[in-house]
């Protein structure tokens, strides 16, 4: 049991896990030991889920089979495009205010990085550059059972979530990246993923790089004023 200084350096600690984590676009080659991504991932696995079900199966990548997988991503990006999404994450049509909210990413994202509007090659350039993790060390793909309902993508955001937390308590950095499901045939073949196995993201784990201009990206967020409304308080 916590005495009252150990509760309010554990809430400091929980709290600046969770508002430190960013999206980072750049690692350095800092290796992570496998060590300590299974302790990451037996963290994160206490994740709950509807009927204890848990809904999460890992590929975690490194070295020549994290190499393997971007090549082949990118040989397929730059030869006949992506494969396309099995399911639906974004809407087919955006409005207010999630559109301006995307829009206003990739402007600073572009801006930080020099890339104007028409420079479709710069931009494509960094799309491809989603599929070396971001030259992270490890890389995750996260696949589910098609079996599963759709709402244990809940289930699976929260363990994402506690991976990224744990991780940034460790002084480690991540991506998460939904970017890979637009090659999930080009990943089921290259990691032998069953056809079973829907592809739901990736991810990307290291150190980042504090030097690389994208990485002083910091986006907002809305009020809580803005997205809750209370009742009987």
């Amino acid at each position: 049991m916590y005495d009252r200084d150990d509760q309010v350096a554990a809430v400091a600690h929980v709290d600046h896990a969770i508002t430190s984590r960013r999206s980072v676009r750049r690692f350095l080659p800092t290796p992570v030991p496998r060590a300590t991504v299974e302790e990451l991932l037996a963290i994160a696995a206490r994740a709950p889920s509807g009927t204890n079900v848990q809904p999460w199966k890992v590929y975690a990548l490194a070295g020549h089979a994290k190499d393997a997988l971007s090549a082949a991503i990118l040989d397929k990006l730059h030869s006949s495009g992506m494969d396309g999404r099995e399911f639906d994450y974004y809407p087919t049509e955006w409005s207010e205010p999630w559109l301006s909210r995307r829009r206003k990413i990739g402007l600073d994202l572009y801006g930080l990085l020099g890339i104007g509007k028409e420079d479709k090659a710069g931009m494509k350039h960094q799309t491809g550059r989603n599929y070396l993790f971001f030259d992270a060390p490890v890389g995750f793909i996260f696949t589910m059972d098609r079996s599963l309902g759709r709402g244990m993508f809940i289930d699976y955001g929260m363990f994402m979530a506690n991976l990224m937390t744990a991780a940034r308590a460790r002084g480690l950095d991540t991506c998460a990246q939904a970017a890979f499901a637009d090659y999930h045939r080009t990943i089921r073949n290259a990691l032998d993923i069953p056809d079973n196995e829907l592809v739901v993201c990736g991810m990307a784990l290291g150190y980042a790089d504090n030097e690389a201009p994208e990485n002083r990206l910091v986006t907002e967020r809305e009020p809580v004023a803005g997205f809750t409304s209370f009742r009987g308080f």
